[in-house]
């Protein structure tokens, strides 16, 4: 059951402390409170609430506002309720009207508040933020646009791709198969206790032999490669004997449900490492890499540091200094593909196509040149096909230092999402969450970077106050 509230931004003075004083308007959570269109997106939310018993659930605001919290502080959802109970200010963010000292919910709905906002809201809401504070500049742009007969492209669009790496262990294929095999001894010793019979005995599982001669592996700084493909038939033999044991006690429904998940997943790891291990080869069609999490897989990004990556790959566009994710997978794919749609999507926003486009190589194909050149659009780079020239000019060398230098500004917001912020090791176990999460993350720099433009014209207005004052005097 949802209840609606009013989400509009609490005023600072009417919060209720239980001290003297009011809050300031110049915090940043205050500031921050005024920036986020609350209230637009409050009958989307209360859409997924069709239920009209039960308890009423907690506000869109205070499920977004704690989201934007934990991800603007970093802390994790335990800790994130512990700042929120001892800040006012974030009270106030929250949309309450007076300062308490409970917690205003369990850190358990932070897996809620991900499930039921979602990527696609996340989305709608990062693009609306970042068009109302900027629609006086859209403004002054389409009174220039419409003197003109036909619009003129305007803008810089830059465009790149990244993973986002998840939280797990580096996979091996001995030791997704341990774990496999551990799984299954578990899924035994359940069947069994709950089927205890004295006619049926327990199924042999012979797990401290398979544990003994995985350690022996895998203590090996360097294992030889035969000695690594016999360790690995012997467990993908333990885990035949105990998937058959399994199907021999019959039963399943006694399975708890996470227990079921598991028995399914390790079906099809089984699968894949045996056809890996019979044909001889190194890769497979969704290789699942983490029991645990069977929706990641492997990215391969080419990079110097890291060749291969465990997440979610993600296509984002670089807009005025403010960031958007367009497309986000936990297949690979070709980013070059999205191009279209990312420029349309400028066309959408802005009102008119980029007069130029900077992005990596990849891009750079001749489909998208094409459909670049029919626009009107220059896209960054060298041109395809024939011999480079022999002695190019200054300007054209110094267009491509400025075409890179601007393509730089993505890397660096890239950069920001992964040291500043959590897009580094995304600590969310669903593949939901996980998206969630990874939308939260562009919110929140978007948001700050619009914090700093309404602290730099507050600096500015109010140094200009003082340079008044002293010229009266």
């Amino acid at each position: 059951m949802y209840r609606k509230l009013d989400p509009t931004p609490k005023e600072p003075s009417n919060f209720d402390l239980p001290f003297e004083g009011q809050l300031s308007e110049n915090n940043r959570w205050v500031i921050m409170a005024k920036i986020i269109p609350w209230s637009e997106f409050e009958e989307e939310y209360a859409q997924k609430f069709t239920c009209s018993m039960g308890a009423p659930a907690k506000s869109f605001r205070m499920a977004l506002g704690a989201l934007i919290i934990k991800e603007r502080l970093g802390t994790s959802d335990a800790e994130t309720v512990e700042q929120i109970r001892e800040n006012p200010y974030l009270q106030c963010f929250l949309g309450l009207s007076a300062y308490s000292n409970e917690s205003p919910f369990d850190s358990s709905m932070f897996v809620y508040f991900r499930k039921r906002i979602g990527v696609n809201l996340v989305n709608k809401i990062n693009e609306k933020m970042v068009k109302d504070q900027t629609e006086v500049q859209g403004e002054e742009v389409e009174k220039k646009s419409s003197e003109r007969s036909e619009p003129k492209n305007q803008g810089k669009l830059i465009l790149d791709a990244t993973c986002a790496p998840a939280d797990i262990k580096y996979p091996t294929d001995l030791g997704l198969l341990n774990q496999a095999r551990e799984h299954t001894e578990k899924i035994i010793d359940s069947l069994h206790n709950q089927t205890k019979s004295p006619k049926k005995k327990k199924p042999l599982t012979y797990r401290n032999r398979a544990r003994k001669e995985y350690l022996t592996i895998a203590k090996q700084k360097k294992p030889r490669r035969k000695s690594r493909r016999k360790a690995i038939k012997k467990q993908l033999q333990y885990i035949q004997r105990n998937l058959a044991s399994i199907e021999r006690m019959g039963e399943l429904q006694l399975l708890t449900k996470s227990h079921y998940r598991m028995l399914l997943v390790v079906t099809e790891v089984y699968r894949q490492q045996l056809s890996i291990y019979e044909k001889k080869e190194h890769s497979i069609s969704d290789r699942i890499v983490s029991l645990k999490q069977p929706h990641i897989r492997p990215i391969i990004r080419g990079k110097a540091g890291k060749s291969v990556e465990f997440g979610a790959k993600l296509s984002a566009s670089c807009l005025q200094g403010y960031v958007f994710l367009d497309r986000i997978s936990w297949d690979n794919f070709n980013e070059s593909g999205d191009l279209k749609r990312q420029v349309e999507a400028f066309k959408q926003f802005t009102g008119f196509y980029p007069e130029s486009i900077h992005v990596d190589q990849i891009y750079r194909t001749k489909e998208n040149r094409a459909w670049c050149k029919e626009l009107g659009i220059r896209m960054s780079g060298v041109r395809l096909g024939g011999r480079p020239p022999k002695n190019p000019s200054k300007a054209i060398k110094k267009q491509a230092q400025l075409d890179e230098r601007i393509r730089n500004s993505i890397e660096g917001k890239f950069g920001e999402a992964k040291r500043r912020f959590s897009l580094g090791r995304v600590m969310a176990k669903l593949n939901n969450t996980s998206e969630t999460s990874i939308a939260i993350t562009f919110l929140v720099m978007n948001l700050s970077a619009l914090l700093r433009q309404a602290f730099w014209l507050f600096f500015g207005l109010f140094h200009n106050k003082n340079l008044w004052g002293c010229f009266l005097a």
